[in-house]
């Protein structure tokens, strides 16, 4: 089911499929900034990555001793959320563990994502709740895509610019979308921008760290343009689907990897790894600002 809340200058959906984005509606200008999905690129729009973000070794880990598969970047984009809280411009949606979950991810937890618009900016909010005994590990990340162009142009004259100059670390996957454990520097334009092109992500996503805490998306031919920062995360994906034309970008930011290549990895020893413990609680923020 699809949820709205609006002001003067935005109208957001959120579906509870998910608690995923369905529309960042400019109310100004009438500009769909949110990716609508397509099947013959990429049918999501904008997924909430829980209890891990990108690939495990095999599609396995291990935890306290026992052996588990999970797909791709988690189970919580195919559940259904509760929604829990509904203002003008505020909405909040909920899930929690069942005999499910347990069978695949074997803790006890509260997922809320919360959504509120405050004039052109929408804030989203992840609240994670360790409710179990144990101690709790898990990823966390967005995955929001935005429609390439927004304002007129191709695709080619957009880019992204971090909001400070920065010397990004690349951090290098294989072909199997696993953690290589090699990285380089990112030489950026003007020390600030990526310029995007279709090839940049034939090989996958561009993973980084050692950055600023938000970028923009920017075009060469309009004023406007899409801010995202991101409180609580350490990894930022630039992504769209490899070897295409696709018309949309990815912002990803990631508080946790995917796993190294090798054996299926044990939680208790991940590198970089959300961890709660019992009844503790955390909380990750993205802000979408649209500028025009």
């Amino acid at each position: 089911m699809i949820y709205t809340v609006e002001n003067d200058e935005l109208l957001v959906s959120v579906d509870t499929l998910g608690a995923q984005l369905s529309s960042i509606y400019s109310k100004k200008t009438g500009i769909e900034y949110l990716w609508q999905g397509d099947e013959r690129y990429w049918k999501g729009r904008a997924y909430n990555l829980f209890p891990y973000v990108g690939r495990l070794a095999g599609g396995k880990y291990v935890v306290e001793g026992k052996e588990y598969s999970m797909d791709r970047h988690g189970f919580a984009r195919g559940m259904e959320f509760c929604l829990t809280e509904k203002t003008e411009s505020e909405m909040a949606f909920c899930i929690c563990a069942n005999d499910k979950t347990k069978e695949i991810y074997p803790f006890d937890f509260v997922l809320e994502v919360r959504f509120a618009i405050l004039n052109n900016s929408l804030s989203i909010t992840h609240r994670v709740k360790n409710v179990g005994k144990n101690t709790m590990y898990f990823g966390l990340g967005g995955h929001p895509g935005f429609n390439i162009p927004f304002d007129g142009g191709c695709f080619e004259d957009y880019f992204v610019e971090f909001i400070e100059e920065c010397v990004p670390t690349k951090i290098i996957a294989n072909e199997k979308g696993l953690i290589s454990g090699e990285t380089q520097k990112l030489e950026l334009e003007q020390e600030k921008r990526i310029s995007l092109r279709h090839d940049l992500f034939d090989n996958d996503a561009i993973i980084m760290k050692d950055i600023p805490k938000g970028v923009f998306i920017k075009g060469k031919h309009t004023q406007r343009s899409i801010k995202v920062t991101f409180d609580g995360m350490s990894y930022l994906g630039l992504w769209h689907m490899p070897k295409t034309d696709a018309p949309f970008l990815c912002i990803e930011p990631w508080m946790t990897l995917p796993a190294d290549d090798g054996e299926p990895e044990v939680l208790e020893t991940k590198r970089h790894i959300g961890k709660l413990e019992s009844f503790e609680e955390m909380t990750t923020s993205i802000a979408i600002s649209i500028n025009e």
